[in-house]
């Protein structure tokens, strides 16, 4: 009989003291400051929508002419435009490697994730949830939002810069006579495409100045003059 009373206040110890799984989940509610497309400050706290991957501040894409647009800074903006300042009740799910909290979020019963893909604001991130793979099928026949554009997936976008910060690290880059690396390279077509160190065709690139080429300090200098990235 002590034995068994024994068990019984083991087993009573080991329930107060475990967690429930609803305990585990931390809720953050407050105002909304959008940081891009799928990165919000809830309240002060960083938050990075779960189960979507919206396009990068810096990622273009192109429509059927074949003209760059600068697809990541029009998501930010829409995103910004259509959240800033609403209060977000969220429940967070994780916390990424840089220390946000990967979370759903609701603004007015409606969940943010699900809208920003339905809109094509943004990708389903199959990687992490399958959630709104369905819902990003959708938005694609309907050819909403970045679906009417030619672009790569986020991910895919981040993985290609990686490896080209890591190439450049190993290849020295060229010299300008302004002191600037960046080529800025005018194409048989006369399509303007700039090139940085690291890139497949970087060195093998020439600048000819008397035919309108120049060399570049920034990529944000580049785009702002006409020149869109290279994509190799």
């Amino acid at each position: 009989m002590s034995n068994f009373c024994l068990l019984i206040g083991l087993a009573m110890g080991i329930a107060v003291l475990s967690p429930s799984v609803g305990a585990a989940e931390k809720r953050i509610t407050g105002s909304i400051q959008v940081i891009d497309g799928d990165t919000f400050d809830v309240g002060g706290t960083r938050v990075r929508l779960f189960g979507i991957d919206a396009p990068e501040g810096d990622q273009t894409c192109t429509d059927v002419r074949g003209q760059t647009l600068r697809c990541g800074a029009f998501v930010t903006t829409q995103v910004r435009d259509a959240y800033r300042g609403k209060r977000a009740i969220c429940k967070q799910v994780d916390t990424d490697r840089y220390g946000r909290s990967v979370a759903r979020c609701v603004v007015g019963n409606v969940d943010v994730g699900q809208n920003l893909v339905a809109s094509g604001l943004a990708f389903a991130f199959a990687k992490y949830s399958r959630d709104y793979v369905a819902v990003e099928k959708t938005a694609i026949r309907a050819g909403r939002g970045i679906h009417a554009y030619t672009l790569i997936r986020p991910s895919k976008f981040r993985a290609q810069k990686r490896a080209a910060k890591t190439a450049a690290a190993k290849t020295p880059a060229q010299v300008g006579q302004n002191g600037c690396t960046i080529k800025g390279n005018i194409s048989a077509k006369g399509v303007r495409i700039f090139h940085v160190a690291g890139q497949r065709d970087y060195q093998r690139t020439s600048i000819r100045t008397s035919k309108g080429e120049r060399w570049f300090c920034s990529e944000n200098e580049a785009r702002a003059a006409g020149w869109r990235a290279a994509r190799r």
